[in-house]
């Protein structure tokens, strides 16, 4: 079967929009029809970025103590099962509006994402399944920005700092899920984690730096283990390569780890060209 979703991880700042980037344009190239859904996508396939979930008399409650928003939200809910679904940052950003704090706090605590880790995986496990059905009877490749491990790494590990083997279950039940799309997972790597991170905390925006160490230091397993601040972060980065490294090992689809630390970008697309003629079965 032609090959149908490219899977690009690694840590931050080892260059993983980067190399999807790369790859999207290296396929295109190669005359293939793709689709390139970075981190954050709002249209994204198989993931959720800025999406609640509600049971029934959750959501009724919303709309009556929110009733001056009440007939937009329902305009944006979509039920699946017994569950509501609602794409709060469409409605955002649709709408170029700003929902009230309270309504705000109300909606993003019901976050796909702030879920117990068993609810976020039974919802994101669906979603996969969904995609992978509606990809397997379509001729397009996908490419998708790490929401394959670092979503539940960071949700069962970061977040809850749950037992590594459930971490482990969840992952490989996502490949299980997309092993009929005949997936390449390409991992980016890079020599110097602490160096790499740091040049990423000095070229991005304070406010990604500050939310980043926050949510890496004070839940779950940095929690657990007493880290602050950038030099805590960076210990919870090296546990997390750690854990990355044992799913890499063990998961069952073809996979190929990438170096990224030469920053000549000609001979990097270079190198990935390689990878992905042998993958899809074409010269450059």
């Amino acid at each position: 079967m032609r090959p149908k979703l490219v899977l690009i991880e690694g840590l931050p700042g080892f260059g993983k929009t980067t190399t999807a980037q790369l790859v999207h344009e290296i396929i295109t190239e190669m005359n293939i029809n793709s689709q390139l859904f970075l981190e954050g996508d709002l249209e994204h396939p198989a993931d959720y970025d800025g999406v609640a979930c509600f049971e029934k008399n959750e959501f009724d409650e919303l709309l009556r103590t929110h009733e001056q928003f009440s007939d937009l939200l329902r305009t944006y809910i979509i039920k699946e099962g017994n569950k509501y679904i609602l794409h709060y940052r469409k409605i955002i950003t649709g709408n170029k509006l700003i929902f009230p704090d309270e309504l705000m706090r109300a909606i993003v605590k019901k976050d796909i994402y702030e879920l117990p880790l068993d609810q976020n995986r039974e919802l994101i496990t669906k979603r996969w399944e969904k995609f992978t059905g509606s990809a397997s009877n379509g001729t397009d490749l996908f490419i998708f920005d790490c929401c394959f491990i670092q979503n539940p790494v960071t949700i069962g590990m970061i977040k809850y700092n749950a037992a590594k083997e459930e971490v482990l279950s969840y992952v490989n039940e996502l490949a299980a899920i997309v092993e009929r799309l005949n997936p390449l997972l390409l991992y980016v790597d890079k020599d110097d984690l602490e160096l790499s991170f740091r040049k990423a905390v000095k070229e991005r925006p304070e406010e990604w730096s500050k939310g980043f160490i926050e949510y890496y230091t004070n839940q779950g397993y940095g929690k657990e283990q007493g880290y602050k601040g950038l030099e805590g972060t960076l210990q919870v980065l090296k546990a997390r390569r750690m854990l990355e490294e044992e799913i890499l090992n063990g998961i069952k689809i073809t996979k190929q780890k990438v170096n990224n630390s030469p920053a000549h970008i000609d001979n990097y697309k270079q190198l990935l060209w390689g990878i992905l003629s042998e993958y899809l079965g074409t010269t450059s």
